[in-house]
């Protein structure tokens, strides 16, 4: 599917005159280059003042914890169960945020003396979130506080039986809040009303980040590290990288300076864990980027609870040395293998159900099959929605219960499109972008049924086309590595701050098409700008596009610089490409 051009006139809602005044005023007084100040006007970020906004990263720009609602609470029962030596169960969810954001807590109480016992619930045995066997056994156990983590904002049910057995709960998450709050003794999420925090869409990593800023406050404050070393938590923020970019948060605000500081930590390596990770995914001596984390590190960290125990990817963040690491690094990526061949083989089934609801109308898709594995499915409801542009659920049914994993489009708030039919669910949870479901497997026709004509009230046909958004129309020769610099000052990129895309119109020479690995895929173009041959041009899987070549070309790229054989060429890697516009 051809995606629509979006330029950035049409992004800033400036006229031309006015984008190019902001641009020199941004560019003079941030002395940067004018590319770069060109991307970040377009992006919204029009005056000096909110140029240097978005591009300060210092760490004492972030807020103060004690803005978000429901942390002095959260600090004064945490250091309670300090004091009075108090059993504290930490449970986190099965995935990079939860283990990450489990693996942070514990280290930073480790770190004041204080044990404390972790919990991560099964995927396919228990399911997402709190469950009642599970709060029964920890009660059993002697657990007097539970500390929930990427997960409990709807679990009223369970919070109530963990009370009745006499355990108090605190709640770290940072999904969607239910009308009714839990019965928690406090509850840490920017998005529930009445929070001062600023950045709203933390992840649970970042939010138990500042808990822990509150916990090192309070007992400072109270003399607790008097002839003691004070935890360092500057040195944990490579759990919060890994946490905030595999979760898909943006990377503005709070989330940006936070990434930044913890791709540092990743890229110095200095947890055991981190560093044998890095060594199976054959990234140990490379510098860590956001892409990265969500490519190569997080993967594996959520393989193991994808296919089976996510506590694997816990114990090596964890791990006290290398030699005890690397055997569980060695364990995350082979169940990173294992997933991306089942992954495949779902893929190429969910692509034939995909087409056949597309071709009948669908706006929205809910596939599900019970060959497909329910750890798999939000990986292949991703890949989806990449290729057919409309929200998607897939289903896979284990022990006779579906369970799903939903994908959205810009424009589509999904957790309140499932909210609204999901009284043929069991459970449901999460976000605008993402959400997670159980169901009844002889309820999913009734359900695919609800949620297609959902989506058809709300998705018009020009939504359910990509959008190309340009950050800058650019000349060739504005395109050299102090551009390529320039732009590097606006990572880390993801979501909320992506890769700028530039744009140029060009006349293309020597259009070749490789072939690729990967059956059934179009193969990559590769060409050269006629004007400026010593440019390298690649379109990966844009193979079909090369009858385009022939005329005057619009080409949507991101700009980098290749190396090989030490040799360095700047690299145009394409986003789109259409015949030029008359």
């Amino acid at each position: 599917m051809e995606p629509r051009w979006v330029l950035p006139p049409e992004r800033a809602e400036l006229a031309q005159t006015e984008l190019d005044d902001a641009t020199r005023l941004v560019a003079a007084e941030l002395s940067l280059h004018p590319v770069a100040a060109r991307v970040l006007v377009s992006r919204g970020y029009r005056t000096p003042a909110d140029a240097t906004k978005f591009l300060s990263d210092a760490l004492s720009e972030l807020p103060d914890p004690f803005t978000m609602k429901g942390l002095p609470a959260a600090v004064d029962r945490i250091v309670r169960a300090i004091d009075t030596r108090q059993s504290v169960t930490l449970y986190g969810d099965y995935d990079v945020d939860g283990v990450s954001s489990t693996a942070l807590l514990t280290t930073f109480l480790r770190q004041l003396g204080f044990e404390v016992r972790t919990y991560i619930p099964h995927r396919l045995e228990e399911g997402y979130g709190l469950n009642r066997a599970a709060i029964e056994r920890l009660a059993h156990e002697g657990t007097q506080l539970l500390v929930t983590l990427d997960c409990g904002i709807t679990s009223h049910a369970e919070i109530v039986r963990a009370n009745e057995l006499g355990m108090d709960v605190v709640v770290v998450d940072h999904h969607a809040v239910p009308e009714v709050m839990p019965p928690a003794v406090a509850v840490l999420n920017p998005l529930q009303p009445g929070c001062g925090y600023t950045t709203k869409w933390l992840c649970a990593g970042g939010v138990t980040f500042n808990l822990c800023m509150g916990l090192r406050k309070v007992l400072r404050d109270r003399g607790f590290f008097a002839g003691k070393q004070e935890p360092n938590l500057k040195q944990l923020l490579d759990l919060v990288a890994l946490a905030t970019v595999a979760d898909v948060v943006p990377l503005t605000g709070a989330n940006r300076v936070l990434v930044t500081h913890g791709l540092k930590e990743l890229t110095a390596g200095r947890r055991p864990g981190v560093r044998a990770l890095k060594d199976v995914a054959e990234v140990g001596q490379d510098e860590i980027t956001a892409g990265t984390v969500g490519f190569r590190l997080g993967p594996r960290i959520n393989a193991a609870g994808r296919l089976d125990d996510a506590s694997v990817g816990l114990q090596c963040l964890l791990a006290p040395d290398y030699e005890t690491a690397l055997p569980l690094a060695r364990a995350l990526d082979s169940a990173n293998a294992e997933r991306q061949q089942i992954e495949r083989a779902m893929l190429n089934s969910a692509i034939e159900q995909a087409e056949a609801a597309v071709k009948r109308g669908a706006r929205g898709l809910v596939l599900w099959s019970p060959d497909w594995h329910p750890g798999v499915v939000g990986i292949v409801a991703s890949r989806i929605v990449e290729r057919f542009h409309r929200p998607t659920i897939l289903i896979g049914v284990h022990e006779g219960v579906g369970k799903g994993s939903a994908r959205s489009i810009e424009g589509f708030h999904l957790y309140d499109a499932i909210k609204s039919i999901s009284h043929m669910l069991s459970r449901f949870g999460g976000h605008k972008a993402a959400a997670g479901l159980s169901i009844d497997p002889a309820r999913i026709p009734e359900f695919t049924a609800a949620f297609e004509a959902v989506a058809l009230a709300q998705l018009d046909e020009s939504a359910l086309v990509p959008r190309c958004r340009i950050d800058a129309v650019v000349a060739t020769g504005e395109l050299d590595e102090k551009t390529v610099s320039a732009l590097l000052r606006l990572a880390p990129f993801g979501m909320g701050n992506p890769e700028p895309v530039l744009a140029l119109r060009e006349q293309l020479t020597r259009p070749r098409v490789l072939q690729n690995k990967t059956p059934g895929e179009p193969g990559h173009l590769k060409l050269a700008i006629e004007s400026s041959p010593q440019f390298d041009v690649i379109g990966f899987r844009q193979g079909d596009k090369v009858g385009l070549t022939d005329g005057p070309v619009d080409l949507a790229f991101k700009l980098s610089i290749d190396e090989f054989r030490g040799q360095k060429r700047l690299s145009l890697k394409l986003t789109s490409l259409r015949s030029s516009l008359a």
